[in-house]
């Protein structure tokens, strides 16, 4: 193992609850699900369910779906640590947002592990996969497929494109040109493909884990909004820790580190997984907060392109698998406000010319600088909080 992390922690009892934290500036924080409490009541944002109606009276999901869907959620993960030298919480993270059945970003500079991790996420399920190599000369019947006229026949076949894969690996996405992305919308979005006037369906699940590197933009096409608000998350590995990046230089050279990595589970139990997370409640109190927080980008002065429904609805789906991978019956405050940088991080766009070109970490900042200023059900107001508050 090159990381030893905590995993997902087995229910237990309760702990006391923490004083109101800031909204947070550091994603490895906001999304791990390593050393978290079992609970809400122990989120940083300290909520009052009986309050704000967060408890729910009926149970949505079982006890059983409970147990199985938080446990391949931590069995995933890992299995990726064992294999992977990045740090768990960009892990968790990339395995919420495949539970979440949404599409994944991973952004980063070179040699980081960022097609490492994508081929490993696919591996672990047993899904079709099928990796993309984007170049600037792509046109967009390369990813989507096209029809050859058959002389024995008479009639035109269909050769389905890499698309129609359950995992696609799109790997340096920024590289291929606005024709080739612009295919990629409906089937990310819709699940389909419409070639020749003819719609058809892609297999599920479809996860869609591209990547790009933010350095280096001789030769590539920056993604447009409409296409970067179909990730659901974008994640930044960065550079392991000291001691993990020893044993992993110290490994035998030429070996693939993803030869011993077992699949965890099949298309059908991932599809189930999907279904008991749609099911964990959201009360009306917790969805307002969430719609706060959007309301807050396309309000501030910062911010010259908001958050879109679009993204709230990702958030609220990563909030949800949040939840089921922490083993609560609903979604509460703190689960909503780990998930709002990595989901809305990429969706926005910022006013000054400096916001735009800083690093991911750096947007990130700023981004939590704007919704810390909406306080969650019954927490203080931000000018109540005290500065040293953790």
């Amino acid at each position: 193992m090159l990381i030893c992390c905590a995993t997902i922690p087995a229910p237990g009892g309760r702990s006391p609850p923490r004083r109101p934290e800031p909204l947070g500036v550091n994603m490895m924080h906001l999304g791990s699900l390593s050393n978290q409490p079992d609970r809400a009541g122990n989120h940083p944002v300290a909520e009052r369910r009986a309050a704000t109606g967060t408890r729910v009276a009926a149970r949505v999901v079982s006890d059983e779906d409970l147990h199985f869907a938080r446990d391949l959620i931590a069995r995933i993960a890992d299995a990726l640590e064992q294999v992977l030298c990045c740090r768990r919480p960009a892990i968790d993270l990339a395995v919420m947002t495949m539970i979440a059945g949404g599409h994944l970003l991973i952004e980063d500079v070179p040699g980081t592990g960022k097609t490492t991790l994508a081929r490993a996420l696919a591996r672990t399920v047993q899904c079709d996969m099928v990796r993309i190599q984007f170049t600037s000369d792509m046109l967009p019947s390369d990813l989507t497929g096209v029809s050859v006229f058959n002389q024995q026949t008479q009639e035109f076949t269909f050769h389905p494109g890499p698309l129609f894969s359950q995992v696609v690996l799109a790997d340096e996405v920024n590289r291929a040109n606005p024709k080739a992305q612009a295919a990629m919308l409906e089937a990310m979005e819709e699940r389909r493909i419409s070639v020749d006037g003819v719609t058809r369906e892609l297999p599920r699940p479809h996860l869609v884990i591209a990547t790009q590197n933010p350095i280096e933009m001789e030769g590539t096409y920056p993604l447009p909004e409409a296409q970067l608000d179909r990730f659901m998350t974008r994640i930044s590995l960065g550079y392991p820790s000291p001691a993990a990046e020893a044993q992993m230089v110290m490994s035998s050279s030429g070996s693939d580190p993803l030869e011993r990595l077992e699949p965890v589970c099949t298309a059908q139990e991932l599809l189930a997984a999907t279904r008991i997370a749609a099911q964990i409640k959201v009360s009306p109190q917790v969805a307002d907060y969430a719609v706060a927080l959007l309301t807050a980008t396309r309000t501030s002065p910062q911010i010259a392109l908001g958050a879109s429904p679009r993204a709230g609805l990702a958030l609220l789906a990563m909030s949800r698998v949040r939840a089921l991978a922490l083993g609560q019956e609903a979604v509460y405050p703190g689960d909503v406000r780990a998930m709002a940088l990595p989901v809305l991080s990429h969706r926005i766009r910022f006013a000054s010319m400096n916001a735009r070109a800083a690093t991911i970490d750096q947007q990130r900042d700023a981004l939590a600088r704007v919704l810390q200023q909406v306080p969650a059900p019954n927490a203080p107001a931000p000018a109540d909080v005290p500065r040293d508050a953790k």
